[in-house]
């Protein structure tokens, strides 16, 4: 398994950028090649993922470990037993102060069975454009948080 970890800082309170990462809905405004997500139930969502020229459904589990304070709160996240690509992960929200925080994702895959289910580069060219990728959507969704502030 590789993992990458990145971070970004959100001129919000901590309740609004754990309120939009509990959005399923606002995924595909944030998340690259997801183009529709709806929640199944209080702890499942369903994606649609455009991965090159084709349409992939992934379904995820979602695990909140609301801790607070210092340490924030998390939410874990990971594909549903059987799906091809197995990845997951989680986001922590750590308040800065009263108006700003810090928002946390680290994402666990399979290097192989990622580019199998994805198609792409291998090897390091892999790990690059998945790290481009995480940081990237953190950028979106500063900008998407931020906004709706």
């Amino acid at each position: 398994m590789s993992t990458i970890e990145k971070q970004i800082d959100v001129d919000v309170p901590a309740e609004v950028a754990w309120d939009c990462l509990h959005s399923v809905e606002s995924y595909p405004q944030f998340v690259d090649g997801v183009r529709e997500a709806r929640p199944e139930g209080k702890r499942k969502a369903h994606l649609d993922l455009e991965t090159g020229a084709r349409v992939r459904e992934v379904d995820t589990e979602i695990t909140d470990r609301a801790k607070g304070g210092e340490k924030g709160n998390v939410m874990l996240w990971h594909t549903a037993k059987g799906e091809s690509a197995d990845l997951k992960g989680a986001f922590t929200v750590r308040a800065i102060d009263d108006q700003h925080t810090q928002v946390q994702v680290r994402v666990e895959y399979d290097p192989e069975r990622t580019r199998e289910a994805f198609g792409g580069p291998r090897g390091f060219a892999q790990s690059d454009a998945i790290q481009e990728l995480v940081q990237h959507d953190l950028e979106q969704f500063k900008d998407l948080v931020e906004g709706k502030h």
